[in-house]
């Protein structure tokens, strides 16, 4: 099982880049049962299913897609997974505490996004992660890594709680052959933060035109 959020924000994130009609569209393209619970814990099946009918469906904008998705998530936890006061806490830290104190946290809650996968802390100066058995890249073969959605979820996390300036890269993918999904977090030394997953309708380009109407 893994959190409903790895789905629901992907209808949210396309809703918002190509309107109902494309929400819609997908969904009904997933043949979903009709009474699934979003609110409780769905089957990594599910999940996997989704996100690989995305990059497969729309295989050139899946990776904004999921990214905007990842944030979507990340927004859902601040407002209702970590308490207020941990918040306010993590901000006051030092980065060299605060980034490590909420990595340990995301370890512990690891079940939510990884599932079955086996999630580590690899180091912590770098700061890297990792997802052996990442059941949303279960089947799947790619070029290039297509872990968007965890990518997102981490990055916003950091910037919001930690530092603003803090990037998330995914450096090894199991979808491209490697053992596991491997995630380097890391402080951007401008003061200006790079650029997260587009979020405008721009991204909606690659999109066929008539689901956009």
């Amino acid at each position: 099982m893994i959190g409903p959020n790895a789905v629901l924000q992907l209808f949210e994130a396309l809703e918002e880049v190509g309107g109902p009609s494309l929400r819609n569209a997908f969904r009904t393209e997933l043949h979903l049962p009709a009474r699934t619970d979003f609110t409780r814990m769905i089957p990594e099946s599910m999940a996997a299913k989704a996100h690989r009918h995305l990059r497969n469906r729309y295989p050139e904008s899946a990776e904004q897609v999921a990214g905007l998705a990842g944030e979507k998530t990340a927004n859902y936890i601040l407002a209702n997974r970590i308490p207020r006061l941990a918040q306010a806490l993590l901000k006051t830290l030092p980065t060299g505490i605060a980034a490590p104190l909420l990595a340990m946290a995301i370890s512990n809650h690891a079940w939510t996004f990884a599932g079955s996968g086996s999630f580590a802390i690899v180091r912590f100066r770098p700061l890297i992660f990792s997802i052996t058995g990442n059941p949303l890249t279960a089947g799947d073969t790619a070029e290039d890594p297509v872990c968007a959605w965890h990518a997102a979820v981490f990055q916003r996390l950091f910037r919001i709680l930690v530092d603003h300036r803090y990037t998330v890269h995914e450096t090894q993918c199991s979808a491209m052959g490697a053992t596991c999904c491997q995630f380097e977090i890391f402080k951007e030394m401008s003061s200006e933060p790079a650029p997260g997953p587009a979020r405008t309708a721009a991204q909606a380009k690659h999109l066929p035109q008539s689901a956009k109407k």
